[in-house]
């Protein structure tokens, strides 16, 4: 069985959503450095927004845009770069890190193109 199945990617996304509240949340209550602050809210607004773009794959599945199974792949990936990175950051890791955080942006880039690539299979008579 493919480790990239709807089961697991949907798991990963729920868990990424929670991920993404809580960051949000010791961002708002528990951190006092403002840059800090800034990277945690970052990375929890983009990781959020992956995992419900996650969610939404499902959707285009179930209306016929079969690609956008390729797309929660990239997304989760590009949450953990992205996200990942920032939050590292926030925890005091070195700032170089920053640069692994377009990494992860790009690999969002590719997840939104994935999508736009299965809509053109959509609604098709």
């Amino acid at each position: 069985m493919p480790f990239w199945t709807r089961r697991t990617w949907m798991t990963l996304a729920a868990l990424g959503g929670f991920v993404a509240v809580a960051v949000g949340a010791f961002a708002a209550h528990g951190v006092t450095d403002p840059m800090a602050q800034e990277w945690l809210r970052t990375g929890a607004t983009y990781g959020f927004m992956h995992t419900m773009a996650t969610f939404a794959c499902a959707t285009f599945i179930n209306v016929g845009g079969r690609r956008a199974r390729h797309a929660p792949a990239y997304f989760l990936s590009g949450v953990v770069l992205f996200s990942g990175s920032l939050y590292a950051m926030a925890a005091g890791a070195p700032r170089w890190l920053g640069m692994i955080t377009p990494l992860g942006g790009l690999l969002f880039l590719v997840g939104w193109a994935i999508l736009a690539w299965a809509a053109a299979d959509i609604d098709r008579d």
